[in-house]
């Protein structure tokens, strides 16, 4: 049986909070993306850390789109972030969004202006930076600062009905200009843009900040733990503040650590450069580390889930190792992927002491690691297919795979002795001949030989055609966003390679999209969208080892 893992320290202070009563020992989290782009990985483990905290206490987690910035937000982002969260196997309570209450945080706004701790400023964004000081030089109050509160009630009004353009006026907090937290020296409240809206319309030209509305919607919600990456540890205090001075349900902020992946970069803004710039196809292509790139890519939920298990919730930032991810998705394919014969570069092999026309039927396991996975049926005959690189013209003594003299077996079939090969007018060897041994029919072998190489085939004349895409990691560089040069500068020339003929068993003309294989000796795939009735797509998920492991080890 195995160890039960400790505790983190989110989970403890919630268990602390349930022993003590808070808040009834209610638990109420909630998700809270900004619909400006896809998912990534890094926040796979915010949703298994919000949503996973409340199943595990009998809680429930909001979905709350932070829609307040209406220039750079689409619908076609808020519905992917719902795929991608029931693809990763979670549910929310309620699906909601900041603009539900853009009308109870202009009230709220209203009220700290009532009370003298909000004001509208003239300012530019130029001129509020240099008047906020440094960390240890106190800010300046601007002209504004002074204001009454029912000039600022009328200006504040004036806003709201459009009266400004968009940087003419902002409300800010009158919070703390001495402050060494520099998000308390007078924040942003609110900002004018006339921009049409993805749900409001054209119905607000003004628009809270995320810092005022994303503590005062916990708040609304009655969300009893607001869990942010450790970027929001400064934010803390304003959220605090805001709720303090509102006198509303006291939501409590919590950080952890973010998840960063090695060989790829995290950030929305250079993600959508990568597919604006044309680097990749589009943000669910196979490279990504969006969650619909991830599941193209033929990455399961539980592989996602596994990984951010064990990288755990921590209070402090760390590169996490992109062969971990890999790992859990080899582990799990491995136990429940089918295995497959596909020739990815084919040469054509003809046994001549085969009849020829004749076709037998061979039985393969499907899968070795489940007793429950049947077998199936393979066509042989005497001209097959197999990999050019399991045939050498002049083989070392270690090379135990086909050449003139060498035996080798054939998976699921025969053992056969490589006898002599046809070139082409460049040098190309076009086809092999070898002969094979009746008696050492796989399952019933009476031959009395023992060969160290065994390959593996699919019959020529049963073929089917397959276009094969090779994807490999996006970046050469291990951070690249960490790099003094432009990131794009670290793009793996050799992150996709297209195979237009590959051939592989007839079987998988029936596979549908994100049908997982195992083909032999070569890694795992799954089956694309782009597939058709009359050509299947495979993309590869993943090696059948860590390929990078030995670069990587040169490296150093």
């Amino acid at each position: 049986m195995s160890e039960e893992r400790s505790l983190n320290f989110i989970e403890q202070i919630v268990e602390e909070d349930i022993a003590n009563g808070v808040n009834d020992g209610r638990v109420l989290t909630r998700f809270p993306p900004e619909p400006n782009g896809y998912l990534h990985i890094g926040h796979a483990k915010s949703i298994a850390l919000n949503f996973g905290l409340a199943q595990k206490y009998n809680g429930k987690t909001n979905l709350r789109f932070d829609d307040t910035n209406p220039v750079t937000e689409d619908t076609e982002y808020v519905e992917s972030i719902k795929e991608d969260i029931r693809w990763l196997g979670f549910e929310w309570e309620k699906e909601l969004y900041a603009s539900d209450y853009f009308e109870q945080l202009y009230a709220f706004a209203v009220k700290l202006i009532e009370k003298g701790l909000a004001y509208v400023e003239d300012a530019s964004a130029d001129e509020i930076a240099a008047a906020k000081g440094t960390p240890t030089v106190p800010g300046t109050p601007t002209p504004a600062r002074s204001r009454t509160v029912a000039e600022n009630l009328d200006l504040f009004d004036r806003m709201r009905k459009g009266e400004f353009k968009d940087g003419e006026k902002t409300l800010r907090a009158k919070a703390d200009l001495a402050s060494p937290n520099m998000h308390m020296r007078d924040p942003l409240m609110y900002r004018i843009k006339h921009a049409h809206h993805h749900r409001t319309g054209d119905k607000w030209c003004i628009y809270p900040m995320y810092d005022f509305a994303h503590g005062q919607s916990d708040s609304i919600e009655h969300i009893t733990h607001s869990i942010c990456t450790l970027e929001f540890i400064p934010h803390r205090a304003l959220y605090d503040w805001f709720i303090k001075e509102l006198d509303i349900f006291p939501s409590h902020q919590y950080e952890f650590a973010r998840l960063n992946l090695t060989y790829t970069v995290m950030s929305k803004r250079k993600l959508k450069q990568l597919v604006e710039e044309g680097h990749v196809n589009g943000w669910d292509d196979p490279r990504m580390p969006t969650i619909s790139g991830l599941r193209r890519r033929g990455y399961t939920p539980a592989s996602i889930r596994q990984l951010c298990e064990r990288v755990g919730v921590q209070k402090r930032d760390n590169m996490i190792e992109l062969s971990l991810l890999e790992f859990c998705i080899r582990e799990e394919l491995n136990r429940t992927a089918n295995r497959v014969m596909a020739v990815l570069d084919p040469v054509k092999l003809v046994i001549t002491n085969y009849p020829e026309g004749q076709v037998e039927e061979m039985t393969a396991d499907n899968n070795p690691e489940d007793e429950n996975a049947g077998s199936r049926t393979l066509h042989f005959s005497n001209t097959l297919y197999i990999e050019r690189e399991d045939f050498m013209e002049n083989p070392p003594k270690k090379f135990f795979r086909l050449g003139p003299g060498n035996m080798v077996r054939l998976k699921n079939a025969y053992i056969i002795k490589g006898e002599s090969f046809d070139k082409d007018a460049d040098g190309n060897i076009t086809t092999i001949y070898a002969t094979y041994l009746p008696e050492s029919k796989s399952g019933g072998d009476q031959s009395g030989l023992t060969v160290k190489g065994t390959i593996h085939w699919v019959s020529a004349e049963h073929a089917a055609t397959a276009e094969v895409r090779i994807y490999d990691r996006l970046f050469t560089a291990e951070n690249p966003q960490a790099e003094e040069a432009d990131f794009t500068t670290f793009i793996n020339p050799d992150s996709l390679q297209v195979i237009k003929e590959a051939f592989v068993e007839p079987g998988l003309l029936q596979a549908k999209p994100g049908e997982r294989f195992q083909f032999l000796r070569k890694g795992y795939f799954v089956v694309d969208a782009d597939s058709t009735a009359d050509k299947v797509v495979f993309n590869r998920t993943v090696t059948l080892k860590d390929a990078w492991a030995k670069e990587s080890a040169k490296g150093k």
